[in-house]
């Protein structure tokens, strides 16, 4: 770091020849100087550049360094010697450890030995997967390297860890590549237990041993004697539900969803469960608003005191009409009535809407969570009540359920082959509750596929991009990427493979029975109405009702059917009544 008169004058004919702007060469030679003080020639002229110094009162003295100044000029060297080589040998010591195994991963550190790799992520022995498997689960068997290695082990076994303990009740006829990653999702999030009500797909041998098989899930199936047991239930000898009674298709799902709560109440209860939820498979808890993305870590924040929770719904807005995987190509839903503002729902109703019937395509009542206690009921599928009290319910601000609502075009022919009634305006209305299912219903029975494929552009896909813009400036839309990446990163970790592979094979005998019960199964589900009709007529009003309290009939009221998000001429009416 010298500056002496020979230094200098390098520096200033090297910069001059090569044409650097004389101010900043005078500039450099100026600070230089001022430091170490003296006369520096200029080659550009004759004559020497005079140079003021502070410290010097001569100003024609030759350029010269000091013993104080080349002392203080060595120590700076060292200095910044040290300050470089000391992060360098830092980095080449913690390569060195953590290539010979030196540093253990934090992430690792809860995990117990050998947990680490998630089974199944290897290539060895899932290669022959999806030929050997039903070919629903092909788009499960898709792996590469663990990128969601933070739990215990693969199959999320809680066990008694966590606090408070969650289940989850549904009935579903879906297969287990909706199941599956639907499970898992709320497994992740705190959910241990999961009462499954199986037909269909979902009671098929090969499906239902693999559910069988994964920790903390019970699978009831729809057998005669589940049929019997149910049709002398309390709830079916109530008033409350007796409406929805005999009616086909959305109504006898109401009735069975209803009944099968019942019993995962008490199933509940032998287990130790602190809440139950009811959902279906293509509803996901978006735990929003708790300080972790967690619904046991929302839950646990409830007043103790505080019976129910409702979560408002929001709903699936596809913006594409090649949907295959709705839970991990859907990020962008329409917000519920209770999380906005009126003036921006009701402002905005003739956008959200785009000539639909209701701002929903299907409920907009949510769904709710409730505390496992003494005296607790269904209320319908969207609600529980009690028989001794009326629940202190609380509505959630920020936290919602996902409702993935006709997210694949699929979901038209599927709905409609589920149904037997006949495509007219008249015969739909026994058969649906709500008025864009009973629109898709008849769309789906009488028109061609391309036809379909148009009213399903125009009426669920959101394709014009500049009014989703607009609405999702202003709220009524939203992205929701968290159960997105969850069950891409489960995927990929290899969990639905390792699942599947690891589920018990089934023998020759075990299948053929599986086969005869599923048979007889479907054969019961399709006179299920008629026989329990004959159950109830054989039982007189008053044995029928003698199991009641006279203090609890007072606390009864009708089910919540699943109900449409309010109108504007509905509210309107309302404000002029006000």
């Amino acid at each position: 770091m010298r500056c002496d008169s020979m230094i200098v004058d390098s520096f200033v004919t090297y910069s001059l020849h090569y044409h650097t702007n004389r101010e900043i060469v005078e500039r450099v030679v100026v600070a230089c100087v001022n430091r170490f003080g003296g006369l520096v020639p200029f080659p550009s002229s004759t004559t020497t550049m005079p140079i003021t110094n502070h410290h010097h009162n001569n100003l024609h003295t030759p350029l010269r360094s000091t013993p104080s100044s080349s002392s203080s000029n060595s120590f700076t060297s060292k200095i910044l010697l040290l300050l470089t080589l000391l992060p360098v040998s830092l980095a080449t010591i913690a390569f060195i450890l953590q290539w010979r195994g030196g540093i253990t991963d934090p992430s690792t550190l809860l995990s117990p030995h050998g947990s680490h790799r998630l089974p199944g992520t290897g290539s060895s022995h899932l290669s022959p997967l999806s030929h050997s498997r039903s070919s629903d689960c092909l788009n499960l068997a898709r792996s590469s390297s663990p990128s969601f290695p933070y739990y215990h082990n693969w199959k999320l076994d809680f066990g008694d860890s966590l606090t408070p303990k969650i289940c989850v009740t549904t009935s579903t006829s879906a297969g287990l590549e909706q199941i599956l990653p639907w499970m898992f999702y709320h497994k992740v999030i705190g959910v241990t237990n999961f009462f499954l009500f199986v037909e269909g797909k979902a009671a098929k041998p090969e499906v239902s041993k693999i559910l069988e098989s994964i920790p903390g899930v019970k699978v009831i199936y729809r057998t005669r004697k589940l049929e019997e047991q149910q049709a002398k239930s309390r709830i079916w000898n109530e008033t409350w539900l007796a409406s929805f009674f005999y009616k086909p298709c959305n109504y006898e799902l109401f009735v069975k969803q209803s009944l099968n709560m019942e019993m995962a109440i008490v199933m509940a209860k032998d287990t130790g469960m602190d809440w139950i939820l009811h959902l279906d498979t293509d509803e996901l808890i978006h735990p929003a608003g708790a300080r972790e993305y967690s619904l046991r870590q929302l839950l646990l924040d409830v007043p103790g005191n505080v019976d129910m929770v409702i979560f408002p719904n929001y709903e699936s807005s596809v913006e594409r009409e090649d949907i295959k995987e709705p839970f991990s190509e859907v990020s962008m839903f329409k917000k519920n009535y209770d999380h906005l503002p009126k003036d921006t729902y009701f402002g905005m109703y003739k956008d959200s809407v785009r000539g639909n019937p209701n701002y929903f395509l299907t409920y907009g009542n949510g769904k709710s969570a409730a505390r496992v206690q003494d005296h607790l009921r269904p209320n319908g599928a969207h609600r529980w009540h009690n028989y001794m009290k009326t629940p202190n319910e609380i509505k959630l601000e920020e936290a919602a359920v996902l409702h993935y609502t006709y997210a694949k075009f699929s979901d038209l022919t599927s709905r409609r082959d589920r149904c037997g009634c006949k495509p007219t305006k008249e015969d739909v209305k026994r058969c649906f509750m709500l008025e864009f299912d009973r629109s898709a219903f008849i769309i789906a029975s009488t028109a061609t596929e391309e036809e379909m494929m148009k009213w399903y552009s125009e009426h669920v896909v959101w394709g014009d991009k500049e009014l989703k813009i607009k609405l999702l400036r202003k709220g009524i839309l939203t992205r929701i990427y968290t159960p997105m990446v969850i069950i891409q990163s489960l995927r990929e970790s290899g969990v639905f493979s390792s699942i599947i592979a690891s589920a018990p094979t089934l023998s020759k005998e075990t299948f053929l029975h599986s086969i005869d019960s599923s048979n007889s199964t479907r054969a019961v589900a399709s006179v299920s109405l008629p026989s329990r009709k004959v159950v109830r007529t054989k039982e007189s009003q008053a044995t029928a009702r003698k199991v009641l309290d006279l203090e609890s009939v007072v606390f009864q009221e009708v089910a919540v059917p699943p109900l449409s998000p309010p109108g504007v001429v509905e509210d309107s009416n309302l404000g002029s009544h006000a």
